[in-house]
């Protein structure tokens, strides 16, 4: 028992620090797509209605088989009524019961029933691939607002390190000044730079919470401000895209759920024209039915015997009239039925074809057809039309992941060229050489190329992104 206990203690101990862990560490792009598909409202609507989709599915399916109905009922009756077991009027105090049950079932109806079950089908697929686009938009979403937060983030630390960097100089200047040694506005201009750059950190670090906020958003969760996210690879950003527009677009035409969607809602309502169509044929059935009742006030007389006797019939023989003999069956008073007596007599059964055609009804039917084949027309413009945006949105995609690219590749070579800038005139700076103007110029320079350089970067792994998810490629 002692062991027991120590051993259920040291579990809880590890599985708690495991939980601290966990935590404390930082999120990578799988769990927070995983928890904003667990968490998002539109993605969990979206598979509710997947869920009602096919729930009429499988009632559709279940439709071809018969219906099976049964009733009972009893009543209290005063007054003037019909007696139910002898349908004769009476005057008195008393109860009744009534017992049914029915079946039908449709033979045809120009097959209505199996093109609604097969429409049923296809909106339950397409409901299925609606819920999939639900999710992959908001892949995208997280994907997009994981990187914004990365960027802010190294933005953050960029305007931190410049507001380091500046306040050492001040530093330096400011024993300079004290000593004498150097002009007053050279120590202004660092103090005006180094208040800019503090207001940089203040800006930064809005925009990095802001896009903690809209992430969190996202999920679906408590917003966080110690949430903490893994880097993404350098590799990444060194990644040389090597699909062609052409090539993309066919792989997103096999694999992406929004082209899936609209084809099966397409084919969805071509069905819903058939089952229109269908309605317009004659509809066949076949049912029956059984009931019977009780009455409180049923009686009947009970067979007692037979005897043979006079009766007050005769015959005259020969002028002599005789009395007639005959066999006469004895009768008790008038006795209540028994409850089950009743059921068994009253019992009705009843079975039947029955064929309803339609021959006016104010073209109700003919209408629906042409509304059927209009929503038809809507779903096939629908889908060409996606199939047309989705070339023009990879095009664009493909442009734009070109054009970060080379945006990225020339402004490495930028901040390359200001950092070498920069330090040149830091050093003509510290020995007097240079002006403030050219020190806070080139520092700058390089500040506003080293946060363009960081905005580019993710901009240029988003646009691959992107394009993989056109391709059906896993985004983590």
């Amino acid at each position: 028992m002692k062991q027991s206990f120590f051993s259920v203690i040291l579990i809880v101990v590890l599985l708690a620090f495991t939980s601290k862990g966990m935590t404390q560490g930082p999120l990578t792009l799988k769990q927070c797509i995983e928890t904003g598909i667990a968490n998002n409202l539109d993605v969990l609507q979206r598979e509710l209605q997947s869920q009602s989709d096919r729930a009429n599915w499988k009632q559709s399916r279940l439709n071809v088989f018969p219906d099976l109905n049964a009733n009972a009922g009893h009543s209290f009756n005063q007054g003037r009524s019909i007696d139910p077991y002898t349908n004769s009027p009476i005057t008195q105090s008393f109860n009744s019961s009534s017992y049914g049950i029915s079946s039908n079932v449709v033979l045809f109806n120009g097959l209505a029933i199996h093109h609604n079950t097969k429409q049923n089908a296809l909106t339950y697929q397409a409901a299925s691939m609606e819920w999939q686009q639900e999710k992959d938009n908001l892949t995208i979403n997280i994907i997009l607002a994981y990187l914004q937060v990365l960027s802010n983030a190294d933005q953050l630390e960029q305007a931190r390190n410049q507001h380091a960097l500046s306040g050492k100089q001040v530093e330096r200047l400011q024993v300079l000044n004290d000593q004498g040694a150097v002009r007053p506005s050279l120590l202004s201009d660092l103090k005006g730079q180094l208040a800019g750059d503090q207001l940089a950190i203040i800006n930064a670090q809005n925009s990095l919470e802001t896009s903690k906020v809209n992430l969190s958003r996202l999920m679906n969760v408590p917003y966080n401000k110690d949430i903490n996210l893994e880097k993404i690879l350098p590799e990444s950003f060194a990644a040389t895209y090597e699909s062609a527009p052409d090539s993309i677009y066919q792989a997103a035409l096999e694999n992406l759920a929004l082209i899936k969607a609209v084809d099966l809602r397409k084919q969805s309502a071509a069905r819903g024209v058939k089952v229109a169509r269908g309605q317009l044929w004659p509809t066949l059935s076949f049912g029956g039915s059984a009931s019977t009742r009780y009455s409180s006030v049923a009686r009947q007389n009970q067979y007692v015997n037979t005897v043979y006797g006079p009766t007050s019939d005769s015959a005259i023989i020969n002028n002599v009239r005789y009395p007639v003999f005959s066999y006469q069956d004895k009768f008790t008073d008038l006795t209540k039925i028994g409850y089950m007596d009743q059921l068994d007599n009253n019992l009705y059964t009843s079975f039947g074809f029955n064929l309803s055609i339609p021959i006016f009804n104010s073209l109700v039917q003919r209408n629906r057809v042409k509304q059927a084949g209009i929503r038809l027309r809507s779903a096939e413009l629908v889908a060409n039309t996606t199939r047309t945006q989705l070339s023009q949105d990879i095009e664009l995609a493909f442009v734009n992941m070109t054009s970060a690219a080379d945006r990225y590749k020339v402004l490495l070579e930028q901040v390359s060229a200001f950092d070498e800038s920069f330090r040149a005139a830091g050093i003509l700076f510290q020995q007097g050489v240079g002006t403030s103007i050219d020190y806070l110029t080139a520092k700058n320079n390089l500040d506003r190329a080293s946060i363009n350089l960081i905005i580019a970067r993710y901009d240029y792994v988003l646009r691959m992104k992107i394009l993989d998810y056109y391709q059906g490629k896993q985004l983590w």
